[in-house]
C-alpha cells in the first residue's frame, strides 16, 4: 500500500485489472461474434500470454464462453447488464476482505472480541454492494460517455 494525499490506496492485482478491461473488451463488441484474445490482446497492451491465464479463470467461472474453429474466439457469456464488477473481480481474485481476519475468523484469537475487525467487515461489504452495483453494461456506457466527450480540438 502506498499513500498519496490522505488516501491509502488499496490495490487489485494485475488480474483483476486486466481481467475487468479483457470483460470491458468483450462487452463493447457484445453480439459482434467471437473476439480473438490477440485481438484483446493488442487494444488492451496485455500480453496474450497473460490473457490466456485470465480467460481461463473467467471462462471456467461461466462469464466467458469459447467458439474453435476458423471463426472461433471470446465472447461474454450472458448480456453486459447480466454480468456485475463483484462477479468479475471475485472469479480473478478470490475472496475480498480488507483483512484475513473477516472472513476467517480462526486466523486471530482476537476476532470474535474485536472491534476493529467489524469495522473492518463492514467496510469490506460495502466493497462488495458496489462492486456489485456495476455491471458491464454501466461499464459499456461509461466507456462510450468517455469516448464521446473526447475533444478533438487543433
Amino acid at each position: 500500500m502506498r499513500i498519496i494525499q490522505d488516501y491509502t490506496i488499496m490495490k487489485l492485482s494485475t488480474k483483476g485489472r486486466y481481467g475487468t478491461r479483457l470483460m470491458l473488451d468483450l462487452a463493447l463488441r457484445y453480439q459482434q461474434g467471437p473476439i480473438l484474445l490477440k485481438d484483446i490482446s493488442s487494444r488492451q497492451e496485455v500480453s496474450e500470454k497473460y490473457l490466456w491465464q485470465l480467460i481461463s479463470l473467467l471462462k471456467n467461472a461461466g462469464l466467458v464462453i469459447s467458439t474453435r474453429g476458423a471463426h472461433g474466439g471470446y465472447e461474454i457469456a450472458r448480456a453486459p447488464k447480466q454480468i456485475t464488477l463483484k462477479e468479475i473481480v471475485l472469479t480473478l481474485e478470490g475472496p475480498l476482505g480488507l483483512v484475513e481476519c473477516v472472513g476467517e475468523t480462526t486466523l486471530c484469537a482476537h476476532a470474535n472480541l474485536c472491534t476493529t475487525r467489524e469495522i473492518w467487515k463492514e467496510i469490506s461489504e460495502k466493497i462488495l454492494e458496489i462492486l456489485s452495483s456495476f455491471t458491464l453494461a454501466d461499464m459499456v456506457k461509461k466507456h462510450e460517455e468517455k469516448i464521446c466527450s473526447f475533444d478533438y480540438q487543433i
